[in-house]
Protein backbone atom coordinates (compact mmCIF):
# COMPACT_ATOMS: atom_id res chain seq x y z
CA UNK A 1 0.00 0.00 0.00
CA UNK A 2 1.44 3.52 -1.15
CA UNK A 3 0.46 6.38 1.43
CA UNK A 4 1.06 9.56 0.17
CA UNK A 5 -0.09 11.77 3.08
CA UNK A 6 1.46 13.52 5.44
CA UNK A 7 2.46 11.50 8.96
CA UNK A 8 3.89 12.57 12.16
CA UNK A 9 7.28 11.91 13.23
CA UNK A 10 6.29 9.60 16.10
CA UNK A 11 4.13 7.62 13.58
CA UNK A 12 6.82 6.94 11.29
CA UNK A 13 9.28 6.23 14.39
CA UNK A 14 6.51 3.72 15.30
CA UNK A 15 5.71 2.43 11.62
CA UNK A 16 9.94 1.69 11.21
CA UNK A 17 10.68 0.35 14.31
CA UNK A 18 8.40 -1.96 14.19
CA UNK A 19 10.11 -3.91 11.53
CA UNK A 20 13.04 -4.34 12.99
CA UNK A 21 13.98 -7.17 15.66
CA UNK A 22 17.01 -7.82 17.83
CA UNK A 23 19.75 -9.73 16.14
CA UNK A 24 21.05 -12.91 16.68
CA UNK A 25 23.85 -14.09 18.70
CA UNK A 26 27.39 -13.70 17.93
CA UNK A 27 30.68 -14.94 19.84
CA UNK A 28 32.88 -12.46 19.77
CA UNK A 29 36.93 -12.10 21.15
CA UNK A 30 36.22 -9.65 24.68
CA UNK A 31 38.61 -6.20 23.17
CA UNK A 32 36.50 -6.31 20.17
CA UNK A 33 33.34 -6.43 22.15
CA UNK A 34 33.08 -2.63 23.18
CA UNK A 35 29.52 -1.24 22.86
CA UNK A 36 27.64 -4.76 22.20
CA UNK A 37 24.74 -6.21 24.17
CA UNK A 38 25.54 -9.24 26.16
CA UNK A 39 23.07 -12.56 24.93
CA UNK A 40 24.12 -14.29 28.22
CA UNK A 41 24.54 -13.88 31.69
CA UNK A 42 28.13 -14.04 32.95
CA UNK A 43 28.94 -16.09 36.27
CA UNK A 44 32.09 -16.06 37.62
CA UNK A 45 33.92 -19.45 38.04
CA UNK A 46 36.70 -17.86 40.28
CA UNK A 47 37.60 -15.74 43.05
CA UNK A 48 38.84 -12.21 42.41
CA UNK A 49 40.98 -12.00 43.94
CA UNK A 50 41.86 -15.37 44.15
CA UNK A 51 44.04 -14.95 47.15
CA UNK A 52 43.97 -12.83 50.19
CA UNK A 53 46.44 -10.06 49.15
CA UNK A 54 48.90 -6.91 49.57
CA UNK A 55 46.88 -3.32 48.56
CA UNK A 56 50.36 -1.44 48.92
CA UNK A 57 54.28 -2.20 49.34
CA UNK A 58 55.38 -2.59 52.29
CA UNK A 59 56.02 -5.27 54.84
CA UNK A 60 53.55 -8.44 55.93
CA UNK A 61 53.56 -8.71 59.92
CA UNK A 62 51.53 -10.10 62.54
CA UNK A 63 49.37 -7.40 63.78
CA UNK A 64 50.14 -8.04 67.86
CA UNK A 65 54.08 -7.57 67.03
CA UNK A 66 53.61 -3.98 66.21
CA UNK A 67 51.61 -2.98 69.54
CA UNK A 68 53.17 0.09 71.04
CA UNK A 69 55.28 1.03 67.92
CA UNK A 70 55.98 4.61 66.83
CA UNK A 71 58.28 6.93 65.88
CA UNK A 72 60.09 7.28 69.04
CA UNK A 73 59.87 3.69 69.69
CA UNK A 74 60.08 1.52 67.12
CA UNK A 75 59.59 -1.99 67.18
CA UNK A 76 62.29 -4.35 64.88
CA UNK A 77 61.20 -7.19 63.12
CA UNK A 78 63.44 -9.90 61.44
CA UNK A 79 63.29 -9.48 57.82
CA UNK A 80 62.53 -13.58 56.50
CA UNK A 81 62.17 -12.93 53.17
CA UNK A 82 60.67 -10.54 50.34
CA UNK A 83 57.69 -11.51 47.93
CA UNK A 84 56.47 -10.02 44.52
CA UNK A 85 53.65 -10.43 42.59
CA UNK A 86 52.71 -13.46 40.77
CA UNK A 87 54.96 -15.89 43.35
CA UNK A 88 53.70 -17.51 46.44
CA UNK A 89 55.80 -17.48 49.81
CA UNK A 90 56.51 -20.84 50.85
CA UNK A 91 57.43 -19.86 54.50
CA UNK A 92 55.50 -18.63 57.19
CA UNK A 93 55.09 -15.50 59.14
CA UNK A 94 56.42 -15.95 62.89
CA UNK A 95 56.19 -14.36 65.77
CA UNK A 96 59.20 -11.47 65.47
CA UNK A 97 59.41 -11.53 61.88
CA UNK A 98 58.12 -9.81 58.63
CA UNK A 99 58.13 -10.38 54.84
CA UNK A 100 58.87 -7.63 52.59
CA UNK A 101 56.17 -7.54 50.07
CA UNK A 102 54.75 -5.90 46.76
CA UNK A 103 51.28 -4.87 46.13
CA UNK A 104 49.39 -7.88 44.60
CA UNK A 105 51.44 -10.01 46.11
CA UNK A 106 49.63 -13.23 48.37
CA UNK A 107 49.62 -12.32 51.69
CA UNK A 108 52.22 -14.95 53.42
CA UNK A 109 50.88 -17.77 56.05
CA UNK A 110 50.87 -16.58 59.60
CA UNK A 111 50.75 -12.35 58.60
CA UNK A 112 47.11 -10.34 58.82
CA UNK A 113 48.43 -6.97 58.65
CA UNK A 114 50.77 -5.08 55.98
CA UNK A 115 52.64 -2.44 57.12
CA UNK A 116 53.41 0.27 54.25
CA UNK A 117 56.38 1.25 53.26
CA UNK A 118 55.89 4.33 54.79
CA UNK A 119 55.29 3.61 58.14
CA UNK A 120 58.96 1.71 58.98
CA UNK A 121 61.99 3.14 58.73
CA UNK A 122 62.51 1.49 55.06
CA UNK A 123 61.09 5.29 54.08
CA UNK A 124 63.87 7.27 54.34
CA UNK A 125 65.97 4.92 52.38
CA UNK A 126 64.30 6.32 48.75
CA UNK A 127 65.47 5.20 45.78
CA UNK A 128 67.48 2.14 47.54
CA UNK A 129 63.59 0.85 48.25
CA UNK A 130 62.97 1.14 44.85
CA UNK A 131 65.83 -1.11 43.33
CA UNK A 132 65.57 -3.54 46.04
CA UNK A 133 68.99 -2.86 47.33
CA UNK A 134 67.45 -2.14 50.76
CA UNK A 135 66.05 -6.01 51.16
CA UNK A 136 69.25 -7.48 50.06
CA UNK A 137 71.35 -5.20 52.93
CA UNK A 138 68.79 -5.44 55.81
CA UNK A 139 67.94 -7.93 58.27
CA UNK A 140 65.34 -6.10 59.77
CA UNK A 141 63.01 -3.36 60.04
CA UNK A 142 61.97 -0.83 61.98
CA UNK A 143 57.66 -0.39 62.31
CA UNK A 144 57.05 2.96 63.65
CA UNK A 145 53.01 2.84 63.81
CA UNK A 146 51.09 0.21 65.02
CA UNK A 147 49.30 -1.60 62.57
CA UNK A 148 46.07 -2.83 62.88
CA UNK A 149 44.28 -6.85 62.21
CA UNK A 150 43.40 -6.82 58.26
CA UNK A 151 45.23 -3.13 57.21
CA UNK A 152 45.86 -2.89 53.86
CA UNK A 153 45.08 -6.95 52.68
CA UNK A 154 42.88 -7.30 50.03
CA UNK A 155 40.60 -10.53 50.85
CA UNK A 156 39.92 -13.27 48.20
CA UNK A 157 36.69 -13.20 46.48
CA UNK A 158 36.36 -9.17 47.98
CA UNK A 159 35.73 -8.15 43.94
CA UNK A 160 34.07 -11.29 42.51
CA UNK A 161 32.91 -14.13 44.41
CA UNK A 162 33.13 -17.52 42.63
CA UNK A 163 29.49 -18.83 40.85
CA UNK A 164 28.04 -15.10 41.34
CA UNK A 165 25.99 -13.54 38.93
CA UNK A 166 28.61 -10.77 37.72
CA UNK A 167 27.29 -9.08 34.59
CA UNK A 168 23.58 -9.60 33.29
CA UNK A 169 22.13 -10.78 29.86
CA UNK A 170 21.19 -7.55 28.20
CA UNK A 171 24.62 -5.33 29.63
CA UNK A 172 25.95 -2.67 27.21
CA UNK A 173 29.76 -3.78 27.51
CA UNK A 174 31.64 -0.30 28.15
CA UNK A 175 35.18 -0.54 28.88
CA UNK A 176 34.68 -1.40 32.88
CA UNK A 177 32.46 -4.28 31.86
CA UNK A 178 35.96 -5.35 28.80
CA UNK A 179 38.27 -5.40 31.84
CA UNK A 180 35.60 -7.30 34.24
CA UNK A 181 35.38 -9.98 31.14
CA UNK A 182 39.40 -9.76 31.30
CA UNK A 183 39.58 -10.14 35.26
CA UNK A 184 37.36 -13.45 35.18
CA UNK A 185 39.94 -15.51 32.89
CA UNK A 186 37.45 -14.92 29.23
CA UNK A 187 38.86 -14.03 26.07
CA UNK A 188 35.66 -14.64 23.76
CA UNK A 189 32.41 -13.59 25.38
CA UNK A 190 28.64 -14.08 23.38
CA UNK A 191 26.53 -10.65 22.63
CA UNK A 192 24.25 -9.80 20.05
CA UNK A 193 25.84 -9.34 17.02
CA UNK A 194 26.59 -5.26 15.47
CA UNK A 195 24.03 -4.92 12.11
CA UNK A 196 25.33 -4.81 8.86
CA UNK A 197 23.57 -1.15 6.98
CA UNK A 198 24.25 -1.23 3.53
CA UNK A 199 24.44 2.70 2.39
CA UNK A 200 23.78 3.67 -1.67
CA UNK A 201 23.60 6.96 -2.70
CA UNK A 202 21.77 7.84 -6.01
CA UNK A 203 21.89 10.78 -8.87
CA UNK A 204 23.94 11.53 -11.62
CA UNK A 205 25.19 14.59 -10.21
CA UNK A 206 27.42 13.04 -7.81
CA UNK A 207 31.21 12.27 -7.95
CA UNK A 208 33.21 10.66 -5.22
CA UNK A 209 35.90 12.31 -3.04
CA UNK A 210 38.66 12.08 -4.85
CA UNK A 211 37.93 12.63 -8.10
CA UNK A 212 38.13 15.68 -10.35
CA UNK A 213 35.69 18.14 -10.18
CA UNK A 214 33.15 18.65 -12.85
CA UNK A 215 30.53 21.52 -13.82
CA UNK A 216 27.21 21.13 -12.46
CA UNK A 217 29.00 17.77 -9.92
CA UNK A 218 28.76 17.95 -6.34
CA UNK A 219 30.74 15.38 -4.31
CA UNK A 220 28.86 12.87 -2.02
CA UNK A 221 28.58 13.46 1.06
CA UNK A 222 25.63 11.63 2.26
CA UNK A 223 27.25 8.33 2.06
CA UNK A 224 29.95 9.72 4.58
CA UNK A 225 28.23 11.76 7.08
CA UNK A 226 25.91 8.48 7.20
CA UNK A 227 28.25 6.06 7.26
CA UNK A 228 29.73 7.84 10.04
CA UNK A 229 26.22 7.88 12.16
CA UNK A 230 25.78 4.01 11.57
CA UNK A 231 29.77 3.18 13.02
CA UNK A 232 28.46 5.46 15.75
CA UNK A 233 25.53 3.84 16.86
CA UNK A 234 27.56 0.79 17.01
CA UNK A 235 26.88 -1.00 13.24
CA UNK A 236 28.31 -1.96 10.30
CA UNK A 237 28.05 0.45 7.70
CA UNK A 238 28.81 -1.05 3.79
CA UNK A 239 28.99 1.62 1.44
CA UNK A 240 27.61 0.75 -2.03
CA UNK A 241 28.48 3.51 -4.56
CA UNK A 242 26.41 6.03 -6.62
CA UNK A 243 23.38 4.57 -8.99
CA UNK A 244 22.85 6.89 -11.75
CA UNK A 245 19.35 7.97 -12.34
CA UNK A 246 17.88 5.14 -14.24
CA UNK A 247 15.78 2.35 -13.17
CA UNK A 248 18.26 -0.37 -14.19
CA UNK A 249 21.32 1.34 -12.45
CA UNK A 250 19.23 1.50 -9.31
CA UNK A 251 17.90 -2.42 -9.25
CA UNK A 252 21.11 -3.50 -10.04
CA UNK A 253 22.95 -1.32 -6.70
CA UNK A 254 19.80 -2.32 -4.79
CA UNK A 255 20.24 -6.14 -5.01
CA UNK A 256 24.01 -5.37 -4.27
CA UNK A 257 22.68 -4.56 -0.62
CA UNK A 258 19.93 -7.09 0.18
CA UNK A 259 22.56 -9.41 2.61
CA UNK A 260 22.34 -6.48 4.74
CA UNK A 261 20.11 -6.44 7.74
CA UNK A 262 19.11 -2.96 6.69
CA UNK A 263 19.11 -0.49 3.16
CA UNK A 264 19.56 2.95 3.05
CA UNK A 265 19.49 5.17 0.22
CA UNK A 266 19.56 8.82 0.02
CA UNK A 267 17.83 11.10 -2.70
CA UNK A 268 15.35 10.16 -5.11
CA UNK A 269 12.53 9.80 -2.71
CA UNK A 270 11.32 13.82 -3.85
CA UNK A 271 8.44 14.52 -6.64
CA UNK A 272 11.35 15.19 -9.32
CA UNK A 273 11.06 14.07 -13.03
CA UNK A 274 14.42 11.76 -12.17
CA UNK A 275 13.48 10.66 -8.44
CA UNK A 276 13.34 7.16 -9.92
CA UNK A 277 13.95 5.51 -6.12
CA UNK A 278 10.11 5.52 -5.90
CA UNK A 279 9.69 3.69 -9.22
CA UNK A 280 11.73 1.18 -8.26
CA UNK A 281 10.75 1.15 -4.79
CA UNK A 282 7.56 -0.14 -5.89
CA UNK A 283 8.35 -2.49 -8.48
CA UNK A 284 10.65 -4.38 -6.60
CA UNK A 285 9.80 -4.11 -2.89
CA UNK A 286 7.00 -3.67 -0.28
CA UNK A 287 7.07 0.17 0.20
CA UNK A 288 4.93 2.13 2.06
CA UNK A 289 5.90 5.82 0.76
CA UNK A 290 5.43 9.07 2.47
CA UNK A 291 5.95 12.04 3.78
CA UNK A 292 6.74 13.35 7.35
CA UNK A 293 5.57 16.13 8.84
CA UNK A 294 8.98 17.48 10.08
CA UNK A 295 11.37 20.16 8.76
CA UNK A 296 14.02 19.00 7.55
CA UNK A 297 13.07 15.99 5.89
CA UNK A 298 9.75 15.73 4.92
CA UNK A 299 10.00 13.33 1.71
CA UNK A 300 10.89 9.70 3.02
CA UNK A 301 10.50 7.03 2.38
CA UNK A 302 10.18 3.01 4.06
CA UNK A 303 9.45 -0.31 3.52
CA UNK A 304 11.27 -3.62 2.93
CA UNK A 305 12.55 -5.65 0.17
CA UNK A 306 12.08 -9.42 -0.31
CA UNK A 307 15.38 -11.28 -0.22
CA UNK A 308 14.99 -15.09 0.14
CA UNK A 309 13.30 -16.08 2.94
CA UNK A 310 13.56 -12.27 4.74
CA UNK A 311 12.92 -9.07 3.84
CA UNK A 312 15.22 -6.61 4.02
CA UNK A 313 14.22 -3.15 5.58
CA UNK A 314 14.64 0.12 3.88
CA UNK A 315 14.72 3.94 4.73
CA UNK A 316 14.85 6.29 1.84
CA UNK A 317 16.04 9.45 2.89
CA UNK A 318 16.09 12.56 1.36
CA UNK A 319 18.85 13.89 -0.72
CA UNK A 320 19.76 17.34 1.01
CA UNK A 321 22.51 17.09 3.63
CA UNK A 322 21.21 18.19 6.30
CA UNK A 323 18.16 16.41 5.73
CA UNK A 324 19.70 12.98 4.60
CA UNK A 325 21.36 13.50 8.67
CA UNK A 326 18.63 14.20 11.07
CA UNK A 327 15.89 12.01 9.27
CA UNK A 328 19.04 8.50 10.31
CA UNK A 329 19.21 10.43 14.22
CA UNK A 330 15.10 9.98 14.35
CA UNK A 331 14.93 6.98 12.46
CA UNK A 332 17.82 5.28 11.54
CA UNK A 333 19.61 5.36 14.44
CA UNK A 334 16.46 4.12 16.67
CA UNK A 335 16.63 0.99 14.29
CA UNK A 336 20.13 0.31 14.63
CA UNK A 337 19.77 0.12 18.53
CA UNK A 338 17.29 -2.07 18.64
CA UNK A 339 18.79 -4.52 16.00
CA UNK A 340 21.42 -4.66 19.19
CA UNK A 341 19.46 -4.88 21.29
CA UNK A 342 19.75 -1.82 23.09
CA UNK A 343 17.33 0.62 25.23
CA UNK A 344 17.50 3.94 25.80
CA UNK A 345 18.28 5.54 22.61
CA UNK A 346 16.87 8.03 23.13
CA UNK A 347 18.98 11.30 23.03
CA UNK A 348 19.15 13.29 26.34
CA UNK A 349 16.50 16.94 26.57
CA UNK A 350 17.47 20.05 28.25
CA UNK A 351 14.96 23.29 28.15
CA UNK A 352 16.69 26.20 26.37
CA UNK A 353 16.29 29.59 25.96
CA UNK A 354 16.17 30.91 22.70
CA UNK A 355 18.57 33.56 22.01
CA UNK A 356 17.07 34.12 18.13
CA UNK A 357 13.71 33.70 16.71
CA UNK A 358 12.73 30.06 15.15
CA UNK A 359 9.91 30.22 13.04
CA UNK A 360 7.74 27.35 11.55
CA UNK A 361 5.81 28.23 8.33
CA UNK A 362 4.01 25.19 7.82
CA UNK A 363 3.09 23.44 10.43
CA UNK A 364 5.27 20.88 10.39
CA UNK A 365 7.75 19.76 13.49
CA UNK A 366 11.10 21.82 13.34
CA UNK A 367 14.37 20.34 14.48
CA UNK A 368 16.80 23.85 14.38
CA UNK A 369 20.46 23.80 14.33
CA UNK A 370 21.53 25.51 17.49
CA UNK A 371 24.30 25.40 19.86
CA UNK A 372 23.55 24.68 23.65
CA UNK A 373 25.47 26.54 26.11
CA UNK A 374 25.16 26.77 30.22
CA UNK A 375 25.77 30.01 31.87
CA UNK A 376 24.43 30.79 35.46
CA UNK A 377 22.82 27.64 35.87
CA UNK A 378 20.35 28.36 32.87
CA UNK A 379 20.55 26.75 29.40
CA UNK A 380 20.74 29.06 25.94
CA UNK A 381 20.47 27.82 22.26
CA UNK A 382 21.46 30.16 19.25
CA UNK A 383 21.12 28.98 15.73
CA UNK A 384 24.35 28.13 14.17
CA UNK A 385 23.52 30.27 11.37
CA UNK A 386 21.18 29.54 7.74
CA UNK A 387 18.84 26.77 8.37
CA UNK A 388 18.59 25.48 4.64
CA UNK A 389 18.54 21.93 4.41
CA UNK A 390 21.60 22.39 1.88
CA UNK A 391 23.61 23.68 4.32
CA UNK A 392 25.99 20.79 5.64
CA UNK A 393 27.90 22.62 7.99
CA UNK A 394 25.23 23.98 10.07
CA UNK A 395 25.19 20.42 11.23
CA UNK A 396 28.75 20.00 11.73
CA UNK A 397 28.59 23.33 13.82
CA UNK A 398 25.42 22.40 16.05
CA UNK A 399 25.36 20.37 19.44
CA UNK A 400 21.77 20.59 19.59
CA UNK A 401 18.64 20.39 17.59
CA UNK A 402 16.09 23.04 18.91
CA UNK A 403 12.55 20.80 18.25
CA UNK A 404 9.41 23.50 17.64
CA UNK A 405 6.29 21.85 18.09
CA UNK A 406 4.22 21.74 14.62
CA UNK A 407 1.43 23.57 16.38
CA UNK A 408 3.63 26.06 17.49
CA UNK A 409 4.20 29.34 14.76
CA UNK A 410 7.42 30.35 16.01
CA UNK A 411 9.61 30.84 19.19
CA UNK A 412 10.44 33.92 20.30
CA UNK A 413 13.69 35.22 21.85
CA UNK A 414 13.76 34.71 25.48
CA UNK A 415 11.19 31.57 25.15
CA UNK A 416 11.81 28.15 26.40
CA UNK A 417 12.70 25.69 23.96
CA UNK A 418 13.51 22.02 23.87
CA UNK A 419 16.56 20.67 22.68
CA UNK A 420 17.60 17.60 21.69
CA UNK A 421 21.18 17.37 22.21
CA UNK A 422 23.54 15.32 19.87
CA UNK A 423 26.71 15.87 21.17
Amino acid sequence: MVSQAMISVDEALERILSYFDRLEPEERPVPDALGQVLAEDVESTIDIPPLDNTAMDGYAVRAADTEGASEANPVRLRVSGELAAGYIFEGEVTPGSAVRIMTGAPVPRGADAVVPFEETDESSTGSDREFGTFAKSASEVGVLKAAKLGANIRRAGEDVGRGTLVLPQGTVLRPAQIGVLASLGKATVRVIRRPVVAILSTGDELLQPGQPVEPGKIYNSNAYSVAAMVRESGGIPRTLGIATDTVDALTAKIGEGLDADMLITSAGVSRGDYDVVKEVLAKEGDIDFWTVRMKPGKPLAFGAFPAGDRKVPHIGLPGNPVSSMITFELFGRPAVYKMLGKSGWQRPTVRAVAEERIVNTDGRRVYARTIVSQREGRYYASLTGPQGSGILTSMAQANALAVVPEEVAAVEVGDEVECLLLD
